[in-house]
């Protein structure tokens, strides 16, 4: 589906392509993992589904899986932004939903419980840029509210902002955008490639298209 045309200044997000862990479920934060062949089309169609659109900047998250995605999007001067980055998952890097429920005895809920619930991996390592306690909810939506200080500025003269970026953190940014709880993300389902919109309606920060994806 393609976005939806405007002329008032908005903030669009995409989502990287696929990834082996992202296609198999696996918690994937600082683990720095190349798209798959399946994400290079998704990148590629998703540029096409943006071909109409004039960013005045495009900044994307600094792990490979979202500056790929940028470049095969046909916006390959992306400026890196380390806020970007994925949610430090910690204990939950490289596990599944299902597999963090069986470990805790109850359903696990990131957006709820966050990943201090998460009992260590003996055999798991930290990745680069990772820790092994990982972050807070808290910690990502203070990340995403120090970018939009940062992108505000040309949304205020006009101009349009393209984040390119991950799954969790373009979630918390959302809530972050509508000055919403960060526990709202966990009702923002957001697909591989996905793309968003988010502008102002009536004076409101508003989420102008969610989730578009190719039909």
């Amino acid at each position: 589906m393609d976005l939806p045309p405007s002329s008032a200044p908005r903030l669009v997000l995409l989502r990287h392509g696929e990834t082996t862990w992202s296609a198999a479920g696996k918690h994937t934060g600082r683990t720095d993992l190349p798209l798959t062949t399946a994400g290079e089309r998704e990148a590629r169609d998703a540029g096409r589904r943006l071909a109409g659109l004039s960013p005045a900047v495009v900044y994307c998250s600094p792990l490979q899986r979202a500056h790929r995605t940028a470049e095969l999007a046909g916006f390959p001067e992306a400026v890196v932004d380390p806020d970007l980055a994925e949610w430090d998952y910690g204990p939950a890097e490289g596990r599944t939903s299902a597999e963090i429920t069986e470990s805790i005895g109850r359903e696990f809920e990131i957006f709820r419980e966050g990943v201090d619930v998460v009992p260590p991996d003996p055999a798991g390592s930290v990745p680069d840029g990772g820790t092994r306690h990982g972050e807070s909810l808290a910690d990502v939506r203070a990340r995403t509210d120090r970018f939009l200080d940062r992108a505000r500025p040309t949304l205020d003269d006009g101009g349009t902002v393209l984040v390119v970026a991950h799954g969790h953190l373009l979630r918390v940014l959302a809530t972050a955008w509508l000055d919403v709880d960060p526990t709202f993300g966990a009702r923002l389902e957001l697909g591989t490639a996905a793309i968003c919109a988010l502008g102002t309606s009536h004076g409101l920060e508003s989420i102008e298209a969610w989730n578009l994806v190719a039909g």
